[in-house]
């Protein structure tokens, strides 16, 4: 709204448009922002072939973290679906902890699921990071 306000007075309009257009790209502003919330939410932890990626809301190009298979000895869910737990291999006390709060309780109940999957195949011997 402010840069509204500084392009009219700027150009010193004669004819100068409502006050009210300057909030126009408040809808699609507030749009984006809830829409970034919602895909923060859904794109938080990813189960991938080459391990777990974990996505921080803020700044992300820094903060990433994939966590290999491979580097995985153990990985689960907690029974209250709060926290997700990697053990990483050859380590005992090395520990990830990932907090599961930002999702929804019905993707970490689907997370659960499927890192309980992938860690029984991989203790069957099978494909799935090993």
């Amino acid at each position: 709204m402010a840069v509204g306000i500084l392009y009219v007075w700027w150009q010193r309009l004669e004819d100068r448009p409502a006050w009210w257009l300057a909030l126009l790209p408040l809808g699609p502003a507030l749009w984006c922002f809830w829409m970034t919330g919602r895909l923060a939410r859904h794109a938080y932890v990813l189960l991938s072939p080459l391990g777990i990626e974990i996505f921080p809301l803020f700044r992300a190009e820094e903060r990433l973290q994939l966590i290999p298979w491979s580097e995985v000895a153990h990985a689960g869910v907690d029974d209250a679906r709060q926290w997700l737990t990697i053990t990483l291999a050859g380590y005992e006390d090395a520990k990830v902890l990932v907090s599961l709060a930002p999702m929804d309780s019905r993707v970490r109940s689907l997370l659960a699921a499927a890192v309980d999957g992938v860690m029984t195949r991989r203790a069957e011997g099978g494909a799935g990071g090993s």
